[in-house]
């Protein structure tokens, strides 16, 4: 529900989740990597949904958040681009929409129980989504579960550092916990393993 509330306004605040978002994107640069399906799970407003058409135009793009009006603010997103895009093709051709990206799909689940078929998609993406599930493990179980042999599996998420001045200053109040516990990396390394991920860097 504080999701779907902050649909209208999240873009104009979600500046860390913006630069985040670029810097993981500029790491597929290094990646040998021609998916036919990506899965942008956690995908908010759909930030990722337009940069991703452009490095893998070819890939059907499947876009998952558990909040509705977030997914409605992703599709109005694409929708608009669409529609430029339209504008360009038909200012510059017919042959220049000839590889337009297709139009992605949105599905409303939660990331620990995704309603997909197993070993669907070659490149799973999630930008600053994975801190907001209490069992990590249970998500990376999902995404392993969906992603084909050979595929990536790309995310951030926020380390235990996070946030320790607001921590500090609330425990000095009451003691309560309110803010996350973030998962260090090393542990969301030895889940990743675990779960039977190869490679996690």
């Amino acid at each position: 529900r504080h999701f779907g509330r902050a649909a209208a306004t999240y873009d104009a605040a979600a500046v860390l989740q913006k630069e985040v978002g670029t810097r993981m994107m500029e790491r597929l640069d290094v990646v040998r990597l021609a998916p036919a399906r990506i899965l942008d799970f956690g995908c908010g407003t759909g930030e990722a949904l337009g940069e991703l058409a452009l490095r893998y135009p070819q890939a059907q793009r499947i876009a998952v958040d558990i909040a509705l009006p977030m997914l409605e603010r992703a599709r109005d997103k694409t929708g608009e681009r669409r529609g430029t895009l339209a504008r360009l093709t038909s200012a510059l051709g017919a042959g220049f929409g000839r590889n337009a990206p297709r139009p992605p799909a949105f599905v409303a689940a939660d990331m620990a129980a995704l309603p997909l078929a197993p070993a669907t998609f070659e490149l799973a993406w999630s930008n600053l989504a994975l801190q907001w599930q209490d069992d990590p493990g249970r998500v990376f179980a999902e995404v392993h579960r969906v992603l084909a042999v050979g595929g990536l599996f790309t995310f951030t998420t926020f380390g235990p550092d996070t946030l320790r001045e607001l921590r500090a200053a609330f425990a000095a109040v009451d003691g309560r916990p309110r803010v996350s516990q973030f998962v260090d990396m090393h542990d969301l390394g030895d889940a990743l393993v675990h779960t039977g991920f190869a490679d996690p860097v």
